[in-house]
């Protein structure tokens, strides 16, 4: 099946493919943070770093990444039908949100960095491009 902007996808698969490829780019951002911090400050286990993810302040440009796959997740899940509307909203709150700006607010800088500093991200992020190209099938 080719993956052009011509091809159309359901509405659900969309969306969770969406939310696969947000995770993975999550899970990408949050190890590279976590490096960070760790040569300045030592290594953290896995609950240490739960903790900084919530309650730090170097973590927080990562929230509004985890509040759109929330939402996602919400809608996918929902009772209520999922209506194109909703779709298009989700999907431009990613586009806006990944839109990596030097010289942007918080998130776009770090995502900036974060792009500059890693590959994987890259590839991430093209990814999420691609999909976001797709059109849905009604």
């Amino acid at each position: 099946m080719p993956n052009t902007p011509q091809h159309r996808i359901p509405q659900h698969q969309l969306l969770t493919d969406l939310r696969i490829k947000l995770l993975h780019l999550h899970k990408l951002l949050l190890d590279t943070e976590r490096i960070r911090y760790e040569q300045v400050r030592g290594q953290v286990s896995k609950g240490e770093l739960l903790q900084l993810v919530i309650n730090h302040d170097q973590f927080a440009w990562l929230r509004r990444l985890s509040e759109l796959i929330v939402q996602i997740d919400e809608v996918i899940h929902s009772d209520e039908p999922i209506t194109s509307e909703a779709i298009a909203a989700l999907m431009a709150d990613v586009r806006i949100l990944l839109t990596p700006d030097e010289a942007g607010n918080d998130f776009a800088v770090r995502y900036d960095a974060a792009l500059q500093r890693n590959p994987d991200v890259v590839f991430a992020h093209a990814d999420l491009v691609t999909l976001l190209a797709t059109k849905v099938q009604l």
